[in-house]
């Protein structure tokens, strides 16, 4: 769990994990920068549960920086990535994911469906991904197969640690798993695993013009080991020109097109 200057909703997200039914986990919540109440509030949390553990980075980076600081401290077969605005909703979530993955060798990672909340934790929406890797595959380069706070992957593949590239900016999840999908299969479950924060605070708004850019990278990076370039590169496109619109034009039009674009990647609905 990456966190930088959100002590206001990481409490909701750490008491999700410690609700999991699945009890052999360990935290590690890497900070970027200072923040004091974010010290505060995480030295009563370590006082809760040792298997809590808290990094300070001592600077502000990237996310994929960040997280790869984070993963290179872990030590168990898997690794789940939790955002700090996130938080998981099933408590059987590890468990299931952990049953699957020790099952079936040939998947490096599995995820499941979302449910999209305000910041004041009001639910705007219900999605599902592709379930089975082929579905998965035909829609990947249209937007991240995968949500990374629903989903659980191997921490080594084919003897490689798993990494993010920091040299992506942003869209570093999406690129993470495309990456991982060429090295073995992916899953994702139709259920919905966990609250997804979506607001104007968040990266996803406010780093619009930044995603435009990476997004049309990630579809050109990958496009050999994907199909769908060209409507993926349209799509890219057109992010990039909406993200060059008037900030009161986006502001306006955020919330739905953002649920377009869940639901063309995805799908509404699920148990």
């Amino acid at each position: 769990m990456v966190t930088y200057n959100r002590p206001q909703m990481i409490g909701r997200a750490i008491a999700s994990v410690r609700d999991q039914s699945f009890a052999e986990w360990e935290l590690l919540i890497v900070q970027d920068g200072r923040n004091p109440d974010t010290e505060r509030l995480l030295r009563g949390w370590l006082a809760k549960d040792p298997r809590i553990f808290h990094f300070r980075r001592g600077t502000v980076g990237s996310i994929a920086e960040a997280s790869n600081f984070g993963m290179a401290a872990a030590r168990g077969d898997y690794v789940a990535i939790l955002d700090d605005d996130d938080y998981w909703s099933d408590p059987d979530k590890l468990a299931r994911q952990v049953k699957f993955l020790d099952g079936d060798p040939e998947y490096v990672g599995c995820g499941g469906g979302y449910v999209v909340v305000d910041r004041s934790s009001r639910q705007r929406g219900k999605y599902l991904k592709p379930e089975q890797d082929a579905a998965i595959r035909s829609r990947a380069l249209l937007a991240n197969p995968m949500v990374n706070s629903t989903a659980l992957f191997r921490r080594v593949v084919r003897g490689e640690p798993a990494a993010y590239d920091v040299s992506m900016r942003q869209f570093a999840d999406w690129d993470f798993w495309l990456t991982m999908g060429a090295r073995g299969k992916l899953y994702n479950f139709p259920l919905h695993l966990t609250h997804y924060a979506l607001w104007e605070g968040g990266s996803s708004f406010q780093a619009q013009r930044e995603n435009g850019r990476a997004a049309l990278r990630i579809v050109r990076k990958h496009r050999r080991e994907y199909r769908g370039f060209v409507p993926a590169l349209l799509l890219a496109w057109l992010y990039f020109v909406y993200a060059c619109l008037p900030e009161g034009m986006r502001r306006a039009s955020y919330p739905s097109l953002s649920a377009w674009k869940k639901a063309l990647a995805g799908g509404r609905g699920g148990k």
